[in-house]
Formats: C-alpha cells, sequence, structure tokens
C-alpha cells in the first residue's frame, strides 16, 4: 500500500473524512498543526536516540497515583549500563525576534552586543560593537535607511499619551498613528523577515504549571525533574535538528535556584543553517550525556512507562 493510500485510509477510519477535509481543517487549525508538530518532534527525537544505541520509553502522561518529581520528561532512555535517565522535549520560542524588537535597528544592535560571545563572526580580541555595525550594514543595509525610523506596536500606540515637550518617540508615534492595525503588522512583519533571512534567534521557553503536588515555586522546571533537556529548533532551521543541554549546567532562575529560567538565548542561526551556540548548547547527545552524573539515575522500579495501545494499524 502506498503512503498516500495508509494516509487516506488513516484519516478515513479515524477521522471519519476525507484527505481533503483533513488537510483543510489541520491548515486553519494552529493548534491542530501544534500538536502533530509536537508529535513528529517526539518521534523523531525517539529515532535519533535508538540510532545512537539507547532504549527509549515514553513517560506515561497520566500517573497511577501521585507523580514523581524527577519524571517531569517526555522520555526515559537507558544507557549501556543498564542505568535510566530522564529526557525532556521542547521547541525554540516562536517569537524571539519580535519579541524582542529587533525590527527596530537599536534594538538589534543591542541585542547583538549583548550576546556578542555566542556569535562565531564577532572577534573577542577586537572592539565589539564596530564589529555589529559593520555586520549589520553589510547585512542588513536597509536599517541604515528604510528601516531607520522605529517602530512600536498598534497596541503600544494607540496607548501612548504624547508629553507636552516634544520626544524623538512622540515624533515616531505620531507618524504611526495615520495606520490602522493591519499596516503596523505588516510593517513589522516585513522587517521581521527582512532580519530573519540573515539572523534567527534560538530561544528556549521553559513552561511549567505550579499547581498540584510539583514542589514548584514559580512557573518553570525545577532543575531535578529531567536528566537532559532537547530543543527541536526547526522552526529557526531547514529541518528538525535537535539541541541538548543538562539542566544542571544551565544559570539558575534568580528567584528560586532549584528553579531552571523560562528563557535562554542558546544562540543564533546565521544565514539560514550556520548554527552558532553558547557553551551549555550541543548537537550532540552524547558529549551532553557525558556531564550527567550517573548518581543521578533514576530507579527502574519507579518508572511508570506509557503503553497506551495505537489507535489505528496499518492494513497491509
Amino acid at each position: 500500500m502506498s503512503i498516500i493510500k495508509k494516509l487516506e485510509s488513516f484519516v478515513s477510519k479515524v477521522f471519519k473524512t476525507t484527505l481533503e477535509v483533513f488537510l483543510e481543517a489541520l491548515k486553519l487549525s494552529p493548534n491542530a498543526q501544534g500538536y502533530v508538530s509536537g508529535s513528529i518532534t517526539e518521534l523523531l527525537l525517539k529515532n535519533h536516540l535508538e540510532s545512537l544505541g539507547y532504549t527509549v520509553e515514553r513517560i506515561r502522561e497520566k500517573w497511577e497515583g501521585r507523580k514523581h518529581p524527577n519524571h517531569h520528561g517526555d522520555f526515559y532512555f537507558k544507557d549501556k549500563n543498564g542505568n535510566w535517565f530522564v529526557l525532556e522535549s521542547k521547541g525554540v520560542k516562536s517569537n524571539s525576534e519580535k519579541w524582542h524588537k529587533l525590527y527596530n535597528y537599536d534594538k538589534l544592535k543591542t541585542f547583538l552586543f549583548s550576546h556578542h560571545e555566542k556569535i562565531n563572526w564577532i572577534d573577542k580580541n577586537k572592539e565589539i560593537e564596530p564589529q555589529i555595525d559593520n555586520w549589520i550594514k553589510n547585512n542588513l543595509p536597509k536599517f541604515l535607511n528604510e528601516y531607520s525610523e522605529t517602530l512600536y506596536d498598534y497596541e503600544e500606540i494607540i496607548k501612548y499619551n504624547s508629553p507636552k515637550r516634544e520626544t524623538q518617540k512622540s515624533k515616531d508615534i505620531a507618524k504611526l498613528k495615520q495606520y490602522p492595525r493591519e499596516k503596523i503588522s505588516n510593517m513589522i512583519d516585513e522587517r521581521l523577515k527582512y532580519i530573519m533571512r540573515k539572523i534567527k534567534v534560538l530561544e528556549t521557553h521553559f513552561v511549567s504549571g505550579t499547581g498540584g503536588l510539583s514542589g514548584r515555586t514559580q512557573a518553570t522546571p525545577k532543575r531535578d525533574e529531567f536528566n537532559i533537556i532537547s530543543i527541536d529548533m526547526f522552526l529557526r532551521f531547514p529541518e528538525h535538528k535537535f539541541l541538548f543541554a543538562n539542566p544542571q549546567n544551565l544559570e539558575s532562575s534568580g528567584a528560586d535556584v532549584n528553579h531552571l529560567q523560562q528563557n535562554y538565548i542558546m544562540g543564533f542561526v546565521l544565514n539560514e543553517n550556520d548554527l552558532c551556540l553558547s557553551d551549555e548548547w550541543h548537537d550532540d547527545f552524547n558529549e551532553v550525556f557525558e556531564t550527567v552524573d550517573v548518581n543521578d539515575a533514576i530507579r527502574e522500579e519507579d518508572m511508570q512507562v506509557d503503553n497506551r495501545n495505537v489507535v489505528y494499524e496499518d492494513e497491509e
């Protein structure tokens, strides 16, 4: 049976509809696309670890009884010595460039300066700022002319109260007030597309609940909930590619040293596929696993493996 026939049969039996309706529904639902993307990430991650020789099992989401505090990940994996560890799977923050307002020259320059140690074209033995100026001039020249004026999002524009004394910000916002919401959004998106042809930000987004028996004091994971964190950066890369880190090697939250931060700037993607990473992140799983303390292995008797049956089996 061809892959198309298998897909048609799957959609017909599971969703009781045609492939055309299924595709249209998927296109119309960002939430559904997110669930599918997450499933693809987890499948590819599992395959990747198994190709390296690890045994991988999915962690049950709905535990019987109280969930173990050190099993808040997606997978168990077993090393060659029979020790079991926990792996958490996440994706990159989807709107980093917009969130940091990199569509404005001053914000872009400041951000690159703040994270220059992660950029491979920066010569650490030379003055940093002129290098950034030259890079923007050579790679993003529109910021020196066409995109030189500061943009503000629509919500900030309509809430702004102009001061009696005119400022540069008040003049910029006065110009923007003539435009409707859609126009402002399109102007920002245009700049973001321009920037992201040359540089994309790799940033985490660790958000966890604080309710129940999690023991968390804030809405981020605790450092001991899993042994390795995996980030699929396909939203910023031409393919699914995984970055790994030992949570014990990441900087703690300022509010609670037992917690991770919500956001880490892992590095950048330059020119579509040139990867620049901070020292904590690696694309080699084994390199990260070497930093994990074997004493942090979990007890096999504490494991709750997800053995759910598949909804539909292929018919040959």
